[in-house]
């Protein structure tokens, strides 16, 4: 039985001893590549002096990027995906069409009776970022600091006038940009993170109001950015 014994302890050590130098089970080649989904408030800039932004204004935004580390530590990295940003922007401007076909933009005063008037954005992104954050092989909650371009395509647009009785939409408005391009920063620590966009190329082109004044419209958009894993 002692032999016995000796025995198992002699074939135990070599097995002890080899489970104490095995590596951790870390990916050293780990990448942060994320889903995203974010929620904003839509605030207009670049608006006609009679206009302003008004009632329901907000976004939700989703979509997923594949991260690519640029140094040995992995803690800075490019980043570049696919995503969708559906966008409501309620404001005091009327968009419509003329008998001629021609776009009317018409400033709502205090005397035109309306419930709501909005403009409403469907638009196909490619996200671009350069990224910083603090994360290791071990931990998935870290700090982290992320700016970038966005390049999107709006593929569906309405403005809609709602009056007791009466809605008007429009969908065809030649004036708007379809291409959408903007920046955007995010920072913050685990899954919640500040994210702020803003809009470099104004909404129309060449568009007027029924007083003269250019209608540009840009954006800056505020809100929360979730990312998963």
């Amino acid at each position: 039985m002692k032999r016995l014994i000796f025995f198992l302890l002699l074939l135990s050590g070599p097995v002890m001893l080899a489970q104490d130098t095995i590596p951790e089970p870390y990916d050293q080649k780990y990448r942060e590549d994320q889903f995203y989904i974010g929620l904003t408030y839509n605030v207009i800039t670049d608006v006609p002096d009679d206009v302003a932004t008004t009632g329901l204004s907000g976004g939700l935004h989703f979509g997923f990027l594949r991260d690519m580390p640029v140094n040995e530590r992995r803690n800075v990295a490019v980043a570049i995906g696919a995503g969708m940003s559906i966008d409501r922007f309620g404001q005091t401007l009327f968009i419509g069409e003329s008998s001629s076909n021609e776009t009317i933009f018409a400033p709502l005063d205090s005397e035109t009776d309306y419930n709501s008037n909005y403009f409403t954005t469907y638009t196909a992104e490619a996200p671009l970022e350069i990224r910083w954050r603090t994360s290791t092989p071990e931990s998935y909650k870290f700090w982290r600091v992320y700016a970038g371009f966005r390049l999107g395509y709006t593929f569906y647009h309405r403005a809609t006038l709602k009056q007791t009785g009466n809605t008007v939409n429009q969908s065809d408005i030649s004036e708007f940009e379809k291409l959408r391009m903007g920046a955007s920063f995010s920072f913050g620590y685990n899954t919640f993170n500040f994210y702020a966009y803003y809009s470099i190329n104004p909404f129309f082109k060449d568009a007027v109001t029924t007083e003269g004044q250019s209608v540009d419209f840009r954006t800056v958009k505020v809100g929360l950015m979730f990312y998963i894993l």
